[in-house]
């Protein structure tokens, strides 16, 4: 459904905002003549000298899996990222961000998953939620969003989280 991606995307869009990354672009009608057929696509920019590395390898890993987790909880359907297909993609870049700070394979997939239950943590406080649910609104009415776009939402709903 439409609106499972829009709150897929939205919540990459959310927590690369919150966590420090641009978001130069975000769209739930992605071309696709750059790679496999997707239902989505955030364009996310880095700045890598503001992180150290392994902070800079978290937050990465937060991001990949901030679109999955909002899905989740948009649908009310727990589910592990790492085995559901339409979400191996993000599954790999979360595992592949983390591999050089937690090298071991097991301890790698506790560190995924503990990430997983933080996000959970982090996206159902209300206003940072209201934040996601309105990304997810202006993609499902406009498709595409902006950087400036996203921005806007996440300060405002973050400085209702504030207050």
């Amino acid at each position: 459904m439409i609106e499972w991606d829009a709150y897929h995307e939205a919540g990459h869009a959310f927590a690369a905002t919150y966590l420090g990354a641009a978001v130069m672009s975000v769209t739930i009608t992605p071309d696709n003549d750059d790679g496999p057929a997707r239902t989505g696509d955030a364009r996310i920019a880095w700045d890598h000298g503001r992180f150290s590395g392994q902070e800079l390898a978290r937050r990465m890993s937060l991001v990949a899996l901030a679109g999955p987790v909002a899905e989740m909880l948009y649908r009310d359907e727990p589910r592990h990222p790492g085995f559901v297909p339409e979400w191996a993609t993000d599954w790999k870049h979360a595992w592949e961000a983390s591999a050089s700070t937690v090298p071991n394979e097991r301890q790698r997939l506790a560190y995924l998953e503990r990430l997983v239950f933080e996000l959970q943590d982090l996206l159902q406080r209300d206003s940072l939620w209201a934040a996601v649910a309105e990304i997810a609104d202006q993609l499902l009415t406009h498709e595409y969003l902006e950087q400036a776009e996203v921005d806007e939402i996440v300060r405002l709903w973050c400085t209702l989280e504030s207050h």
